[in-house]
């Protein structure tokens, strides 16, 4: 089997209906995953006594009771894939594969689970963008990239039209929990970054330059430039999104080309869901934000500077740590719109929606993804 695949322990019936207590409270989906969800009772009080009163039970009809076009908190929670302790075995598997307690082995869903590479109207369950891509089927299908192998030379030296190469990379797979191999040797920990990095690297920067500003310029005036900085920013956040990341059109005919397409954005069309390919690699920030830093101190006064500088650099973490929560966190339902705005990003149309903290300028510039906006064409099927 792929290594791509889940891999957690079985569990028989009788074992799983033992789960009952609140320390260890199991229940299962679809009568094959089982999620242990003691935590969740810790962490909601409110609903802590209907969970209880269906551990050791298997709970798809009463979600699907719960749902209506959108999970409610309760069924989001419980389909996290936190909570995802193993599968409950078949009678078969029972026999064959449990005569070890402690026995593991891998699990593959079935591909009707799965959500295929191409555009769709309605977003996927959550639950779906966590199966992995049937890695072999997607490449005899499509004859793009391997994602049993490092994608960089596949791309480098791909035998592919630009046309062929802008259809396949913006139609989403997807690799399971873990990402998949980009450059297969020791550069491979260079081109991953977890999201809590962003804030750890740039904020104590922010805090020395409005610090400075605050100390050399009046205080209503520093913040009135830091909030400048900061909605100046989410115009640079559109911008570099549009004309820079989505440069796909205007793109020549070389692999080269592809290549640096790929590495700045591509690869994250290709695998949505890569946890440490979401947000900007602290080299490659420094790279994009040097020409800003240049041209913001040189037509501002230096302790002016320092304040929207700050103000421009607080929007840019609040924007990759938000795209990071965007794909991987359960989130309020105020910011739930914002996050389907940007899936559909994703999954309906990349071709609009370029803002991720919000779509203010989507609308000023007419590329605003709305309900009824028509999917991205799938050329190559």
């Amino acid at each position: 089997m792929s290594s791509s695949c889940k891999t957690l322990p079985l569990y028989s019936k009788s074992e799983f209906e033992k789960h009952v207590k609140p320390n260890q409270c199991w229940v299962s989906i679809d009568q094959r995953k089982i999620y242990n969800v003691s935590k969740f009772l810790d962490e909601n009080p409110e609903g802590y006594q209907y969970v209880l009163d269906h551990a050791g039970q298997d709970v798809t009809q009463l979600l699907k009771d719960m749902q209506t076009d959108e999970p409610t908190d309760l069924a989001h929670q419980l389909l996290s894939d936190a909570y995802l302790i193993g599968y409950l075995a078949t009678s078969e598997e029972e026999r064959k594969l449990l005569t070890n307690a402690n026995h593991v082995v891998e699990v593959k869903p079935a591909n009707g689970n799965r959500v295929d590479s191409g555009f769709v109207k309605k977003l996927p369950t959550e639950e779906k963008l966590a199966i992995a891509t049937d890695f072999k089927t997607d490449y005899e299908k499509h004859h793009f990239l391997d994602l049993d192998k490092p994608l960089f030379m596949q791309v480098l030296f791909g035998n592919f039209t630009k046309e062929f190469y802008i259809d396949q990379v913006h139609r989403p797979r997807h690799y399971g929990k873990e990402s998949a191999p980009l450059f297969g040797n020791f550069l491979e920990p260079l081109s991953k970054t977890s999201w809590w990095v962003i804030p750890i690297v740039w904020y104590p920067c922010v805090i020395y330059y409005i610090r400075t500003a605050l100390l050399n310029i009046s205080t209503p005036l520093a913040l009135f430039l830091f909030g400048v900085g900061v909605f100046v920013w989410t115009l640079i956040e559109y911008g570099l999104h549009r004309f820079l990341f989505h440069f796909d059109d205007r793109m020549p005919e070389s692999n080269i080309v592809f290549t640096l397409h790929f590495l700045l954005h591509g690869i994250h069309h290709y695998l949505p869901m890569d946890k440490y390919r979401l947000v900007m690699p602290p080299a490659l920030f420094l790279a994009l934000c040097y020409p800003f830093y240049k041209l913001v101190f040189s037509i501002l006064p230096y302790y002016c500077a320092c304040a929207g500088f700050a103000g421009g650099l607080f929007g840019y973490v609040g924007y990759d740590v938000t795209h990071y929560f965007l794909h991987h966190r359960k989130l309020p339902p105020f910011m739930r719109k914002l996050k389907k705005y940007h899936l559909e990003h994703h999954y309906k149309n990349y071709e609009l929606g370029f803002g991720v903290t919000s779509w203010y300028w989507d609308k000023v510039f007419n590329t605003y993804l709305s309900p009824t906006a028509p999917l991205s064409r799938a050329k190559y099927d």
